[in-house]
């Protein structure tokens, strides 16, 4: 087995450094702005000084070389920001891709336990957030260390006014520590909200008519109610706590500076401080909450860095998300001999445990349910068989396993002799097309539906696959024909063209095992029968297995195998069984009344 990544692996590094240029050039261009604004506070310091001594001219060319530097940095942070927007948006689709390429290895397993707000939200928003974070990171920095400047000149005319503003701001860092600690929990619990609501909005989408069709309005609204009301308390805690402490801040700075303030008076009164040197003060009494600003600033943003991190860093956890293990064998060509050896599986549901002081959070087992146990069939290559029996006996699970979409707990399923964990991804997922029953079709046109399959696949193949699948008809009667966009989730199609469609797509890929799973569930009687003949007609050339509960409908296989509650208790073709298996002829007899 190939040794899989863990969260540790996921580096943002190698992203930014692409863009080091561009971010070198982001950092040059937004230095040169604070000290923009340094220079303009020493001026206008001078232009004061200048002002108390009643020289006009030099106070009024004073000003007029400001105004020219204010005008100097507006240039400045324009190509600072066009910068950033070029940088943050080539990182954030890079992290994008990556992500939602980690997102692909993820097993159903995984995806079981999640919400789709949990992927939507750390494939998408994430990566956005940091890059959009990592921007003010560095323009906070400079304004701050441009603020440090004026503050030390500050410093330097009077060391007591100095002491006094650094004790303050000390005092301002405490609370800022204390502050972003309550962020960092408050922030994950407002995401987290945020993701089932994201996830439950998605899900209400897709399925918007079978919630009207079924009357389930009210009891969505009261699931939508719940939902959004468990976020709303999240933001508001989030924002009432931050609400708190910048209340607090501010009344410490505000406190502060008016001791500040006094205390200069005092100063004055002492002769330890001119008037022109105390107006420089006054007029950038600012500067003292500017500073505590940015520095709460600056942690708050590298608190919101670490989470968007952490969050999307978890995608390559693997005692949090599994991915699916494959090993390296890799094989051009695979027959289809099909063999199950004494698997056994159980559906398990899981809950996350709560982090402690001691303990890490972790999934935990919490119910198992029994599907299979040393279960063992074997299905020759290029033969058709069938898997029949009533509901929750176990059929639709032998094909999620057979494709490695679930993990067997014990035993072994080989293809041409081979354990399937050994394969490779190329050779399991070029020799296996599975038909849903319910399958999933991209807001994309037919043909580009099609090709997905078969990128270099030819008109007439994707003609030939549409004829096969008793689609032509309909196709050649859309104004757009093949070129039609069927919609998100094929919208625009009804349940059995979407069937159809996918038929068609699996077709398209002429893969040496190819399984339906009640993939003719939502067709009529005419459609049903162009689909039997067009399996018929694979026969001898693949591998193929069928799950149906119209029995009418598998007749014409190889071998039957029929399961009651997770167990193969008989076998054979539809004529054996039928005179031999009492439960089986009452089923076909009942669906035939």
């Amino acid at each position: 087995m190939k040794k899989q990544k863990d969260k540790s692996s996921f580096k943002l590094a190698p992203y930014f450094a692409k863009h080091k240029f561009k971010i070198f050039m982001y950092c040059l261009l937004t230095i040169l702005g604070g000290g923009a604004t340094v220079f303009y506070t020493l001026l206008s310091a001078k232009a004061i000084e200048y002002l108390a001594l009643g020289d006009t001219r030099n106070t009024i060319y004073i000003f007029l070389i400001s105004l020219g530097i204010a005008f100097g940095q507006r240039i400045i942070w324009h190509f600072s920001n066009l910068l950033s927007a070029q940088f943050s948006t080539k990182i954030t689709s890079a992290l994008n891709f990556t992500l939602a390429k980690q997102a692909f290895k993820l097993s159903s397993e995984t995806y079981s336990h999640h919400s789709t707000g949990v992927f939507t939200q750390r494939v998408i928003n994430d990566p956005r957030q940091f890059t959009s974070q990592f921007s003010g990171l560095i323009s906070s920095i400079v304004s701050l260390l441009s603020t440090l400047a004026v503050l030390l000149y500050i410093i330097c005319i009077s060391p007591w006014l100095g002491l006094a503003i650094i004790s303050l701001l000390a005092i301002c860092m405490v609370v800022d520590y204390f502050k972003n600690k309550q962020r960092e929990k408050d922030s994950k619990k407002h995401l987290s909200a945020f993701e089932e609501v994201n996830s439950l909005t998605t899900e209400i989408i897709k399925s918007e008519k079978d919630i009207k069709s079924t009357g389930l309005e009210n009891a969505i609204s009261k699931i939508c109610n719940e939902k959004y009301s468990k976020l709303e308390k999240a933001k508001y805690s989030f924002s009432r706590n931050g609400t708190y402490f910048w209340s607090l801040r501010f009344l410490i700075l505000d406190l502060g500076c008016l001791a500040i303030l006094i205390l200069g008076i005092h100063l004055m009164d002492l002769g330890l401080l001119t008037f022109a040197t105390f107006m420089v003060f006054y007029s950038r009494n600012g500067t003292i909450s500017s500073f505590a600003s940015r520095f709460g600033s600056i942690r708050e943003l590298i608190t919101d860095m670490k989470i968007s991190y952490e969050r999307m860093a978890t995608l390559f956890d693997e005692d949090e998300f599994k991915t699916e293990k494959f090993g390296d064998v890799h094989k051009d060509f695979v027959k289809g001999k099909i063999e199950f050896k004494n698997v056994s599986y159980a559906y398990k549901e899981y809950e996350r445990t709560k982090k402690t002081k001691t303990e890490p959070s972790q999934w935990k087992k919490i119910n198992e349910n029994k599907i299979f146990e040393d279960i063992s069939f074997k299905i020759k290559p290029n033969t058709t068989v069938a898997f029949v029996g009533k509901s929750g006996s176990g059929k639709s699970t032998i094909l999620n396993l057979l494709s490695k979409m679930y993990e067997v707990d014990s035993g072994e399923i080989l293809i041409d002799n081979v354990n399937i964990n050994d394969f490779d991804k190329e050779t399991l997922r070029s020799t296996i097309s599975l038909v849903n029953q319910f399958p999933y079709i991209f807001d994309m046109s037919i043909k580009e539906n099609l090709i997905l399959a078969k990128p270099d696949a030819s008109d007439d193949e994707l003609w030939d696959a549409i004829s096969k699948a008793s689609l032509e008809e309909f196709v050649k009667s859309l104004p757009k024909g093949i070129d039609t966009i069927v919609g998100e989730g094929g919208i625009k199609l009804s349940g059995g063209q979407k069937q159809r469609l996918a038929i068609a797509r699996a077709l398209l890929r002429a893969t040496s095992i190819i399984i339906f799973d009640e993939s003719t569930s939502s067709l009529d009687n005419f459609a049903q029968n162009d689909i039997k003949k067009t399996i018929d007609g694979l026969k001898g050339k693949s591998t193929i297995i069928i799950v149906a509960h119209r029995l009418s409908t598998i007749k014409d296989v190889d071998k039957i195998f029929f399961l009651e509650n997770g167990k193969i208790v008989d076998s054979g073709t539809f004529e054996k069984l039928f005179n031999k298996n009492k439960t089986f002829k009452a089923m076909f007899l009942t669906e035939n009344v």
